[in-house]
């Protein structure tokens, strides 16, 4: 079983920045995790916003964020990052952490992952 916990989110004016954290229990790097952040506002469906894979370097994101968003991990820590740059009012949702160990072709379906933290609040002020 696999633990997932947010922490990280708040509130920022436009333009601003902020930093997620996803920590994950066990060895859950090690052993070649597929993590992802979700996003998901009022009245919205969950939205991949980015992946990557514990025991690689290459990252994926929806079209939204590339440029703006940088995810990352640091396996001693068994950690994953979110670094959100240049924030926009749209950027407000829920940001949640998933983990998968066998993922299809569609990474950014939240169908895909077994495994979710809590979620954590982001809202940008215009």
């Amino acid at each position: 079983q696999v633990q997932l916990v947010e922490s990280g989110g708040g509130s920022v004016q436009a333009g601003g920045s902020l930093r997620l954290s996803c920590a994950a229990s066990g060895d859950t790097y090690s052993s070649g995790a597929h993590m992802a952040w979700f996003r998901q506002a009022p009245g919205k469906e969950r939205e991949g916003v980015a992946h990557i894979y514990t025991l690689g370097s290459v990252a994926l994101y929806a079209d939204s964020v590339k440029g703006r968003f940088t995810v990352s991990r640091d396996s001693a820590r068994n950690t994953m990052y979110l670094e959100m740059n240049s924030l926009k009012p749209e950027d407000t949702a829920m940001y949640y952490c998933a983990a998968t160990f066998r993922i299809g072709r569609v990474w950014y379906s939240a169908s895909e992952y077994e495994y979710w933290g809590q979620g954590t609040q982001v809202t940008v002020s215009p």
